[in-house]
């Protein structure tokens, strides 16, 4: 069914009318008896999008609240506002949320990756918090393709487009690559705001009387049943649902912006929530669900862009750039005033109205003096009435599989082959510099970047407070997830995303305060993806514990999955803050001068499993998740944090994709500096340069440092040992030179390039 064909309004539906919609038949007759009678077309398409999986979470929810929720520091428990909120002292909070549009980026990657970023900003500066930065992380099939070029470019440049003419840095992210994500990629998009504490707005509504009003842009047709699309798998059919991809416009969100919090700041705003999937039907319930009171909605005063559109159109459409604000009743004109000199629609389209007997709130749609929809707001959203389902699982077969791979099965690389390994993995697409889609990023608007000139592990930006122009604080923040580490194991990939985001974050000076989280999967109907969502769900929830990062809110995003590619990769992408006390704890991952000494903290391994030089290099597409250990890797960072604190470090670098290889080039290339190390014979020498295994770090220390370093890593029995040094230029390994420092430079900076817009190697 077309989300704008016309159907006749006065028959009632069907069970086939339901389907059409992704209602199944028993949450059908739920319906009908939440109503106490069959609904109308209307009504049901309410339903519909309320309790699609992309708004009701009804697959995931049973899961999700098993996930920690609380610390000292949290203002706001996932699911009770827009974003989650943390408190980062001195009367200060941020605001920060990771949400995914995936769905519409697969079919108009542009607009798709572009309402994906003005939604998640919506989420932070409806809670009255200033955006301060942005990150993405973006997962897309073999880049040889033309489709997956076609996507990157679209995507990249629609994030760029809205984020730059928005006016927030895009300071950092990830970019993967793997055919799994042939024809499902994943866009998923953070923003971190900065709130006083006494000043945040609630998505609330309450007070008999006051006013509803809908603010910012008009409502067309654009995104209509978007969250239902967003609940089903991409077919061949998928691009007759254009009208359901929204369309953005940045200059008008810049202006709403600055009008809400012009807005909140008066002290006259009961609730606010924005209008992102399903729209007003969804600002509406949710917010009248969680004050307990109803609305009398009147469609005939909202602004529209099309004529003659039906109720449930207006109703479902998602078109960008909306808001929805209850305020106290008598201060009409001065809401009206505020959002009139910015040049946006300001229209009151109904009222507050009492929950009446026994019931949480209801809400009436009226259009031309009619009574279209009548339901009640509790039974349509999450955490009320919205169906809740244990879906069954089972472990898939690969799985045992994968756990039977031996190192010894691969040989080991010596002589000549350790260069062709070194500048595979320094022109992978999934290792080399993301610069191409860096620069068509704006990360210095706002000039409160400070990891543009000095990158560290985690994107770092300074706090601005105007009563306070000397405050310190800076808040870190990153996106990581190794996909192809949940795919293995998802028990143990997602415990290695939490604590490899707490890692860039320590690395880079910070204490890791909390998290968000997008998880991508496929589709949840079968068991064995289930189960990858399960398993991911399990071990997120274990080291979030561990390091005491609770769960903030976040997305989930299943059925990313297709007929012809299957499933993508499970990815529950972690978005994780953290705060840096002191400007001069900032910590850079390159290395600083040459002569300084190169130290490996932690403990090497004879392992290569699920590393990017086992995939793609030796082509091992089985192999069980790298080595990891929890306790090891918390032990590890409380160590790293001590060594920063106590400034003996000059550099630290976390080890992930490519290894200890990747980490040393990463570190020497800043400054066009190289090193000479010496590896461990008790080891492969394969295992210690490129493998993966978890909870090591690469740091450089001045000579006169050197003392001071070694007796606090031996007084805290963590595991170190001297590599080698800096030097001038090249990489040195055993005394055999692998690439030259600007070599290596030249195929890192510009493989990505050449690929997406030449003609590339084959990557295997």
């Amino acid at each position: 069914m077309s989300s704008t064909e016309v159907l006749d309004g006065n028959a009632l539906p069907t069970v086939e009318t339901a389907r059409k919609l992704g209602v199944l038949p028993e949450e059908f007759d739920r319906i009908k008896e939440i109503l106490g009678r069959d609904p109308n077309f209307t009504e049901l398409s309410i339903f519909s999008v309320m309790w699609s999986e992309h708004c009701s979470y009804k697959n995931s929810i049973v899961w999700l609240k098993t996930l920690p929720r609380d610390s000292e520091r949290m203002l706001a428990k996932a699911g009770e506002e827009n974003a989650g909120l943390v408190d980062i002292g001195d009367g200060l909070a941020c605001s920060f949320k990771i949400e995914s549009h995936n769905h519409p980026s697969a079919l108009e990657p542009y607009q798709g990756a572009a309402t994906g970023v003005g939604g998640i900003n919506r989420d932070i500066f409806t809670m009255g918090a200033r955006p301060i930065a942005q990150l993405n992380s973006l997962r897309f099939g073999n880049p040889n393709l033309p489709k997956t070029k076609w996507l990157v470019k679209g995507v990249v440049k629609g994030i760029g487009d809205y984020g730059n003419a928005f006016g927030i840095p895009t300071v950092g992210g990830e970019l993967f690559f793997d055919e799994s994500y042939n024809t499902n990629p994943l866009v998923n998009a953070f923003s971190a705001g900065i709130v006083e504490v006494g000043k945040v707005a609630k998505a609330t509504s309450y007070g008999v009387g006051n006013p509803v009003f809908i603010v910012g842009s008009a409502t067309g047709k654009d995104g209509i049943h978007g969250a239902t699309f967003a609940s089903e798998d991409i077919t061949d059919k998928s691009n007759e649902k254009l009208p359901a991809v929204q369309v953005g416009d940045p200059f008008m969100e810049k202006l709403l912006l600055e009008a809400t919090l012009e807005v909140i700041a008066t002290g006259h705003v009961i609730g606010i929530q924005d209008m992102g999937a399903a729209g007003i039907i969804c600002s509406t319930s949710e917010m009248s669900a969680k004050g307990e009171h109803g609305m009398i909605i009147d469609l005939d005063k909202v602004p529209t862009r099309q004529q003659n559109m039906h109720g449930w159109e207006i109703l479902l459409s998602e078109s960008q750039e909306r808001m929805l604000v209850v305020v106290d009743k008598g201060k009409e004109d001065v809401i009206k005033g505020i959002f009139d000199k910015w040049d946006l629609h300001c229209v009151q389209i109904g009222e507050v109205i009492a929950p009446g007997d026994n019931d949480t709130g209801r809400l009436y749609f009226y259009q031309h003096g009619q009574l279209i929809a009548d339901v009640p707001a509790h039974d349509l959203v999450l955490g009320g009435g919205a169906p809740q389902y244990h879906r069954e699982y089972r472990e898939p077969a690969y799985y045992q599989e994968f756990k039977k791979f031996s190192i010894d099965s691969v040989p080991d690389v010596a002589g000549d082959e350790l260069s062709a390994v070194a500048k595979h993995l320094l022109s992978h697409p999934n290792i080399c510099s993301r610069r191409w889609v860096a620069e068509q990023y704006d990360s210095m608007v706002g000039t409160a970047t400070r990891t543009t000139n000095e990158p560290s592990d985690a994107a770092v930006v300074r706090i601005r407070d105007a009563a306070r122009p000397d405050y310190e604080k800076s808040l870190a923040m990153t996106v990581d997830c190794n996909s192809r580490y949940v795919n293995a194991d998802p028990f143990i990939g997602a415990q290695i995303a939490v604590s490899e985001a707490a890692r860039n974050l320590s690395c880079a000076g910070a204490e890791p305060l909390a998290v968000t989280n997008n998880l991508n999967f496929g589709n949840p109907y079968v068991p064995e993806v289930y189960w990858q969502f399960v398993q991911a769900v399990k071990g997120m929830g274990k080291a979030c514990e561990k390091f005491g990062t609770p769960v903030t809110g976040g997305n989930v995003s299943f059925y990313n999955q297709s007929s012809d590619d299957g499933p993508v990769f499970p990815t529950p992408t972690i978005g994780m803050i953290g705060l840096v006390e002191k400007p001069e704890l900032q910590t850079p991952l390159a290395f600083q001068a040459e002569g300084d000494l190169i130290y490996l903290v932690g403990t090497p391994k004879n392992d290569t499993a699920s590393s990017e030089y086992l995939y793609s290099y030796r082509g091992v597409k089985q192999s069980p998740a790298p080595a990891f250990d929890l306790d090891e890797e918390y032990s590890l960072q409380q160590a790293v944090r001590q060594l920063i604190t106590s400034g003996v470090v000059a550099s630290v670098h976390d080890l992930s994709d490519g290894g200890l290889f990747v980490a040393l080039a990463e570190s020497a290339m800043f400054r066009k500096l190289g090193f000479d190390i010496t590896t461990d014979e008790g080891f492969r020498k394969d295992a210690y340069l490129f493998g993966e295994a978890q909870s090591r770090v690469l740091v450089s220390v001045k000579a006169d440092k050197q003392q001071a370093f070694e007796q606090l890593l031996s007084g805290l029995n963590t595991a170190f040992r001297q590599l080698g040094t800096v030097t001038g230029e090249g990489f040195v390994v055993d005394g055999q030179t692998l690439i030259g420092t600007a070599a290596a430079k030249d195929l890192y900076d510009n493989s990505l390039a050449n690929i997406l817009e030449g003609t590339p190697e084959v990557v295997r």
